[in-house]
């Protein structure tokens, strides 16, 4: 059993006891607590650390420092004879540190709803622009991209555009209502046909013999006329024509529980057909970021059996709705399956806040504006202030321009450089406290998985080192 060292300070020491001792028995390590003589951890460097070890017990396998301290951790590697890294900046981060806490398990990531993802009016774009769409939403977790056609005259394009796509490796769609443009994708490698009611059914009989391999999407004449449905259905089912059933989903405001109701309703008249949902009507159609409307009818869909979507990318709210949904699919996938809340699996789709927000506390904060010396700026947001010390100075408050300021009456030694790199910091540290984030200096704000990794600017001629 690895034997660890953990350092920390005079403040931090009863609550590092309490969680390493729980967390012990789980992780499978042995722990040891080395508390050196300073009050605030923040505040160490691992040259100091080096010099103010106390006796260690034997044998032991890594020493793990507070995420705060600065300096080259070889230093403490040295002289405890042991490997050494940095922690979590937090230490009620160690549980998931060590992987005991908000990991997902070993085999989360399955799922079985198929994404097909619509280029809208691709007959308005080159075919260059088509390919690069494509390509981004197969990288962001398509399945099939949707070729998405518009009333008129038949796109003469369609077949080009097919036989390219297929060609750079996507799976392809069409969803067009005219006869025509569905011949002439079907003929260049389209596998599904969006959609078909009783004004276009008797098309399926043709489809099916020239490509006896296609699938349709059938749908109600109205939405709210399910025994519509059912005729085409039957018409389906006599042609033999591979197809999956689409009640359609409506906006808030139009239908929207009721359509939810039809989707129940159809699994249950047909308890073996493939559904399809065509998510846009709420991701496009409702003042709402589309990540947690994503994961709303993901979890919809997993339950009743709905195994294929139809999602969009038009109003910039919703421009990462297919990522956002290839998310969804595995976490409720897995909560589905294992009957567990869809809860600490998949911090991707936690976009806005975040899961937690720690704090150093007033205590913590008045020791370490105590004990800092040097002209570094610390800057930290928390309890609804922004807070900014170094050696000289400790200033709190809510608006950023009155604390540069103040900053600036008292520092004349603020030059352009630093300035921009305080503003910069000020900016994420007010942003988080808006949104109820967690901020950290000279890390990066987090965001799901839209969070931009940030290069950290630190170094011994700038704040904050």
């Amino acid at each position: 059993m690895n034997r660890i060292l953990f350092i920390t300070g005079k403040l931090a020491e009863p609550s590092l006891r309490r969680v390493v001792d729980e967390l012990a028995p789980k992780a499978g390590f042995d722990p040891h607590v080395a508390v050196l003589p300073i009050t605030v951890a923040a505040l160490m460097t691992t040259d100091w650390v080096a010099r103010h070890l106390p006796g260690l017990p034997p044998n032991i396998d890594q020493v793990l420092l507070p995420g705060f301290c600065r300096g080259e951790i070889e230093d403490v590697s040295r002289a405890v004879g042991a490997p050494a890294a940095r922690g979590p900046i937090d230490l009620r981060d160690l549980p998931e540190f060590f992987g005991k806490q908000s990991s997902p398990p070993r085999d989360y990531g399955k799922f079985d709803i198929e994404i097909l993802a619509e280029v809208n009016h691709a007959a308005t774009k080159s075919l260059d622009a088509i390919l690069t769409e494509a390509r981004r939403y197969r990288a962001s977790g398509a399945d099939v991209i949707d070729l998405g056609c518009d009333p008129g005259p038949a796109w003469t394009g369609v077949g080009d555009t097919v036989r390219a796509l297929r060609a750079d490796g996507s799976r392809v769609s069409i969803d067009s209502f005219n006869p025509g443009e569905v011949d002439a994708a079907l003929a260049d490698g389209a596998e599904l046909v969006l959609s078909v009611n009783s004004t276009n059914v008797e098309h399926a009989r043709r489809w099916h013999t020239a490509h006896p391999q296609v699938e349709v999407v059938a749908i109600p004449d109205t939405p709210n006329d399910l025994d519509s449905l059912s005729r085409t259905v039957g018409i389906l089912r006599d042609i033999g024509i591979a197809h999956r059933l689409d009640p359609i989903l409506e906006p808030i405001g139009f239908g929207f529980a009721n359509s939810l109701g039809r989707y129940v309703e159809t699994r249950r008249r047909f308890p073996d057909a493939e559904l399809m949902m065509g998510v846009g009507n709420l991701t496009e159609l409702t003042d709402s970021d589309s990540a947690g409307l994503n994961v709303l009818l993901a979890g919809f869909c997993q339950e009743l059996g709905v195994r294929s979507v139809l999602t969009t990318e038009v109003i910039n709210w919703a421009r990462s709705s297919v990522k956002e949904f290839d998310l969804a699919r595995r976490l409720v996938f897995h909560a589905v399956r294992e009957k567990v809340l869809p809860k600490r699996l998949e911090p991707g789709l936690v976009m806005l806040r975040d899961p937690k927000v720690y704090e150093q506390g007033e205590e913590a904060m008045q020791e370490l504006a105590r004990r800092v010396t040097d002209r570094n700026y610390r800057i930290f947001a928390e309890r609804g202030e922004l807070h900014v010390l170094n050696g000289s100075v400790y200033l709190r408050g809510t608006d950023p321009f009155t604390l540069f300021a103040q900053l600036a009456a008292t520092d004349p030694k603020l030059d352009a450089s630093h300035a921009f790199y305080l503003g910069y910091e000020f900016a994420k540290a007010v942003t988080a406290l808006t949104l109820g984030k967690a901020y950290t200096q000279d890390q990066a704000l987090r965001w799901g998985f839209l969070t931009v990794p940030e290069k950290s600017h630190r170094n011994p001629e700038r704040p904050g080192e």
